[in-house]
Formats: C-alpha cells, structure tokens, sequence
C-alpha cells in the first residue's frame, strides 16, 4: 500500500477533464487492430455514466485516465456507453465489455451501485474498479450486504465536502458575498460539495465580518438547458455574483447566464477554467473544486495491471482526502494555477488552509441529507429545491 499511496499522491497533480444512445460500444478512435506493444492479460474498459467521454468533467477525467494508461503500458482500452440511464443499460453494457474479452471494468459514479452489485458476482475473474460508488450506493442497488465486493470490485470515494469548502471560502474573502451553488441531482457526492461551500463560505464570512446571500438548488439532472439558464438568468439577474455549477455538463447553464452579464462561476470535480473561460468568457473561472480522479484511477490501474497486486486493493471502499500539508499531494483541493488569487485570498492563504485542515484545526461536516442543511449562521440560503 506505501508503493500506491507513493504514486497515486505524485500523480494528483495530473489532471484530465469530468452520448450517443445506442447499444453498441462507441470510441472516439478507431480501434486498433494492432497488437499491443507489450503483451498483457488485461484488457481495460471504461463504461460511462450519465454523461459522455466529453462532458469536461466526471467522465472525461475517468476516460482520459484510462486512455492514457493503456496507451503507455500497450494494453487494449475501449469505452461503452449505455443506451439510456438505467441499471439494466448500464449491467447490458458491462457485459457487452466481458463478452468482448475486457477483464478490467472502470465504472465511474454513484448510479453503477446496482449494476455492480447484480454483475459482480456473475464474473468472479473480472475485476471491477469503481470510482465514486459508496457504500450506501451499493445497498441502495439491493447489496445485503458487501460480501460481494471481495472477490473482484474496489471503489474508491472522495471527500468532497472538503474541496468544497475550500471553493467557498476562496469565494468568500475574495470578495464575493453574492453565491450561488448550483447542483446536479441531490445524491450524496453533489450534497457534500454543496454543504462543504455552505460551510467554506460560512467560516470566511465569520472572519471577515460580513453576511452572505446564497441561492442553492438542484437541477435535478447533469446536464444544463434551457430552462435552467432561464432560472440562472434570474439569479445572475438579481444580483448573484458566482455560482458553483456542480454536477457534469449543468455547468453550461451557469456559464450561459454568466456571460451575458459579466457573472463568475466555480468548476467542479476537476480544474474547468481551462474550458469554461475559451467557451464563456476570459477569467469567468473563479476556482473549482476538484478531487484526484485522473490520478486515482491511473494509480488503480498500475496496482492491477502493472505491480499484479490486486489483493491489496480488491474489497476495499477507500475514502480519498487531506493527507498532506502539501496541497499537491492531495486528492481534493482548488487548482494553484488558475484561482484567481487576490490580496484577499493569495496562494499562502490557501496553503495555511490546507495545513489547517490536514491538522484536523478545520472540522468540516461530510453530512448528505437533502433534507438538513448544515449550520451557517453568517449565510442567508434561499433554498430554492429541485428547479425540475
């Protein structure tokens, strides 16, 4: 475990970015039909979630990892995407991947908990990594129990709530006392990252003195339209400053509404100022919030593939974070490159954060209940549900 932790924390650094409706595989690229470089018993699949291998975020992060892993260690790679979003699309397309020799299964999102738990046990010697899937994910997909994962499945899950955090609080002694966080669907990832910013904003706005006004809905989906750029149109309208569009592809919405008013908004999952300002508008990206997806996945990927040490990994959930003072090395943080540093909140001010919480000095609630918002006693939430 000391060789995995060693290279899944150089590798954080390294950050890609999170369809079509058919049954069939679909890949960017041709395949190849050459033979690999160097011969392997694995064969790597990548089967998607809600979103696509370019929705700049979740999945894109997961697809390029695995890509660029299988390109440097010549081993076959191919992504899948189900035909809709359901548990049984999803068990079809992973098997679509067996029956196609592919014995290493990336499955990226809370919504596989049922497939994995229906397919698992069906292919004891296909070994399953799993990127975001709780626990509770599991036994909300019928597990009794998780005896199952320890033959072939492996999950890891982050602490989003921490990132989250981080984000709000930048935002907050930046300047901004106007928030708004937009989130996917109310599932347990997208809860922490918004009650993380609730409670990031809450403990700047205590510093500083200041109350806070923040909008905080649900899209209710991971991708936006036009009736959630209409309801941002209104936010940006009545005076928010910055949203934080969590959740896939919805980020468009915000973006959209932004740009027509000079609005900033906060990425997610991965650094997104890259994307969001070439498309919107130039320094529209006031940070994002992003966990260690690429890296995760390619340490994973080493640990089977590579180092034949599936034993130390296989049963586990394990629970990414804080793990140094150094925020390179850790699995959840806010990019170094792209925030958009001030007087108010410089690099130096992150990385007393940083050490602040890996010293445990911050506690931070990792709460997902829909239903209980964390206390903020220095915010004003207007909590506006699920907008569809």
């Amino acid at each position: 475990m000391k060789k995995l932790l060693t290279i899944l924390l150089a590798g954080f650094v390294t950050f890609g970015l999170v369809g079509c409706n058919s049954s069939t595989p679909a890949t960017t690229d041709t395949p190849s039909t050459e033979t690999p470089a160097t011969e392997s018993e694995y064969k790597i699949a990548m089967v998607t979630d809600y979103g696509d291998i370019t929705d700049q975020s979740f999945n894109q992060s997961t697809y390029e990892a695995c890509r660029d892993f299988a390109e440097d260690n010549g081993i076959e790679f191919n992504y899948f995407k189900p035909a809709g979003d359901s548990t049984p699309e999803r068990v079809a397309m992973i098997e679509s991947a067996i029956d196609e020799g592919y014995n290493v299964i990336v499955t990226p999102g809370y919504a596989f908990g049922g497939a994995l738990v229906e397919v698992a046990p069906l292919y004891p010697d296909v070994k399953f990594v799993a990127l975001d899937v709780a626990e509770s994910d599991f036994y909300d997909g019928g597990a009794e129990n998780l005896d199952f994962m320890q033959t072939n499945v492996y999950s890891m899950v982050y602490q989003e709530e921490l990132c989250g955090y981080m984000a709000g609080y930048a935002a907050v002694k930046l300047g901004y006392t106007e928030l708004g966080f937009l989130g996917g669907m109310a599932v347990p990832a997208v809860i922490r990252y918004g009650y993380g910013f609730l409670q990031g904003a809450d403990a700047a706005a205590a510093e500083l003195g200041v109350t806070v006004n923040v909008n905080y809905a649900y899209g209710n989906q991971f991708f936006g339209d036009a009736d959630i750029t209409a309801v941002m149109d209104t936010w940006y309208g009545n005076g928010t400053q910055v949203v934080f569009a969590c959740g896939g592809g919805i980020y468009t919405s915000a973006a959209e509404a932004a740009a027509k008013v000079g609005g900033k908004v906060i990425g997610v999952d991965v650094d997104q100022a890259p994307i969001i300002d070439a498309a919107y508008g130039e320094d529209m990206t006031v940070t994002s919030a992003q966990k260690g997806l690429y890296a995760s996945t390619i340490t994973a990927l080493t640990t089977i593939c590579v180092d034949n040490n599936w034993e130390s990994l296989v049963g586990k959930i394990d629970t990414l974070g804080i793990v140094s003072d150094d925020p390179t090395l850790n699995y959840v943080g806010i990019p170094m490159e792209t925030t958009q540093w001030s007087d108010t909140f410089t690099q130096e001010d992150y990385l007393t954060l940083v050490s602040d919480m890996h010293a445990g000095n911050i506690q931070v609630s990792d709460a997902a209940d829909p239903e209980v918002f964390p206390e903020t006693p220095n915010l004003n939430v207007v909590n506006q549900g699920n907008l569809k």
